[in-house]
């Protein structure tokens, strides 16, 4: 698996953290271990750009996918997987950092960024969570996915509960 994080946030952020839960989630959906996967962490400014620009919304937001070859995780367990660029995942530290604190389960800034990493992972597979049954499946895979691998990783206490809308 292919997976660049390139921080240009100012912020410092557990990078390796950010590229071991998105290849434990590709890895999870099974998705083929040669596609490819960016990560770009930016700052609120960079974020609002974005947001404006793609989703002619006001404000940064916390985090958005942008999928190259759309690929789908394979619908059944002896398909072979196809291979390609699964796009782009833009995550916004300051946005993360705000919903961390303000979150039912308050948790760390980096605990919300791996968080959002599995729910752009998640986007560019092509969940969505625009209808209630959506959100439900892609909740509860996300969550599944992030107690997985803090479960592999020997990491204690609740998961971060979805801050993400």
């Amino acid at each position: 698996m292919s997976i660049d994080v390139n921080n240009e946030s100012g912020t410092e952020v557990d990078e390796q953290a950010i590229l071991d839960i998105a290849r434990y989630a590709l890895a999870r959906m099974r998705i083929h271990p040669l596609s490819e996967l960016s990560v770009i962490v930016v700052d609120d400014d960079a974020m609002e750009q974005l947001h404006i620009q793609w989703m002619d919304l006001p404000g940064p937001t916390d985090v958005m996918s942008f999928p190259m070859d759309e690929l789908r995780p394979p619908a059944k367990d002896d398909e072979e997987p196809p291979q390609g660029l699964l796009g782009d995942i833009v995550l916004c530290p300051e946005v993360a950092a705000r919903q961390g604190a303000e979150a039912e389960t308050r948790h760390s800034m980096d605990e919300e960024l791996q968080l959002l990493t599995v729910h752009g992972v998640l986007h560019l597979l092509g969940y969505d969570h625009e209808e209630p049954d959506e959100k439900a499946e892609m909740f509860g895979l996300q969550a599944a996915i992030v107690d997985g691998w803090r479960a592999e990783k020997g990491i204690e206490g609740p998961s971060p509960a979805p801050t993400v809308s």
